[in-house]
């Protein structure tokens, strides 16, 4: 049986490689902890906040992120795809999530607000109505994905072939019509 915490806040904690490993927390808040050096094995997050903090390189396979709010983290090169797919819900805002992958998860209704993600695999992902405002989403993968009824209106840098991506009914800003033309060699200006 996994060690329950609930309603706790954590405040500036180095986690160590195994320091998590068959947890539950259940609406607990971390602010400034870093989470890089971590091998989750078996933990789940459940209605969790995580302010500031670190997970660059954080393995987490295993995972259960069920309702998670990051709040300006920095999450570089993590492995999303190979988090507990029941009940999986995750929100970002002011995170940078550079070569991070979803690889095949379903997103549906996720948001990722002032949000850099740069070279995100996003491939054969369900990205129905994602929120993706004000992102930097440069060298991202998008094919086979379903984005339809996403919104891409206020983010830059995209490039998506909308005859490898579903995007019926999706939401695009006129300046990023030139990343949904790049294959047709089209200069938009």
């Amino acid at each position: 049986m996994p060690e329950y915490y609930l309603d706790l806040e954590y405040l500036a904690v180095v986690y160590d490689k195994e320091a998590l490993n068959f947890k539950e927390f259940e609406c607990c808040t971390f602010t400034n902890c870093n989470f890089s050096d971590c091998n989750f094995i078996a933990v789940t997050f459940i209605d969790c906040v995580f302010n500031s903090c670190m997970f660059n390189g954080t393995q987490i396979n295993h995972v259960a992120l069920r309702t998670v709010r990051f709040n300006d983290c920095e999450i570089k090169e993590v492995n999303f795809a190979m988090c507990d797919k029941l009940i999986f819900e995750v929100h970002f805002k002011d995170c940078v999530l550079d070569f991070s992958k979803f690889y095949t998860l379903k997103l549906k209704g996720t948001t990722f607000i002032n949000c850099s993600l740069i070279a995100i695999d996003f491939m054969a992902t369900d990205l129905t109505e994602v929120l993706f405002e004000n992102c930097d989403l440069y060298r991202s993968e998008f094919a086979k994905a379903i984005a339809n009824k996403a919104n891409f209106k206020t983010s830059f840098n995209y490039t998506i072939d909308p005859t490898k991506t579903k995007l019926k009914k999706a939401i695009f800003g006129l300046k990023g019509l030139k990343g949904l033309l790049f294959k047709h060699d089209i200069v938009v200006h």
